[in-house]
């Protein structure tokens, strides 16, 4: 990770330092506003398709990262007042990285392709301000899904609809996705998609937060 240097420029006289969280996730949201955490919303206008065609170089951690900075960076240079938080997920599986499912079908397929077998799941965040990255971080967290039956498959599928198709894995673990899983090892936050504990850490040095 990445520190927050020490030969940033004064910001100005802020009253207060104020955050805003470059994300559309219900989940990010959920994640912040339960820590405390003041912040405002502006979704981060990105091509991530393109970033990833651009991105072969990098492996699904970095990946995370690059996704998370591109985001905080394109709000960042629109807004030169606040601190800017940005994150992302990437899942690795197989040998490759898995993106988001177009349809529930589509979802269905990949969510068999992945019973029984293990993946990896990297969150990656990005804090920048006057449009510059002064940190940047990623956790990964080891899941394994248990052996699930065609019958539970269908039932969690009707049950979640297209919510899933938001989440990159094609599952939620705060709902029903919990039973999709034999073994987790590491923090529940990161599988939310935002290293939370780090994040908070940076914010709290950001000023965003009182130490």
């Amino acid at each position: 990770m990445n520190d927050i240097p020490d030969a940033l420029p004064p910001f100005g006289l802020l009253e207060r330092e104020t955050l805003i969280l470059a994300s559309k996730s219900a989940a990010r949201r959920a994640m912040l506003e339960n820590a405390g955490v003041p912040f405002d919303i502006r979704v981060a206008d990105v091509d991530e398709e393109a970033i990833k065609a651009a991105s072969t170089d990098l492996d699904a951690a970095a990946l995370a990262v690059r996704l998370a900075e591109a985001k905080a960076l394109a709000v960042s240079r629109d807004d030169q007042t606040a601190w800017v938080l940005g994150s992302d997920q990437t899942l690795a599986f197989d040998g490759g990285l898995v993106s988001k499912a177009r349809s529930l079908d589509a979802a269905r397929d990949r969510l068999k392709s992945m019973r029984g077998k293990p993946h990896q799941l990297h969150s990656g965040a990005a804090l920048a301000i006057r449009g510059q990255v002064v940190w940047s971080g990623v956790d990964t967290v080891q899941m394994r899904m248990r052996d699930f039956s065609d019958a539970f498959l269908d039932a969690y599928l009707a049950a979640e609809g297209k919510a899933l198709l938001t989440c990159v894995g094609s599952y939620r673990l705060e709902g029903l996705g919990s039973q999709l899983f034999e073994a987790v090892d590491g923090d529940y936050f990161t599988v939310l998609g935002l290293p939370l504990w780090p994040v908070l850490a940076e914010l709290r040095r950001a000023g965003v937060l009182a130490a």
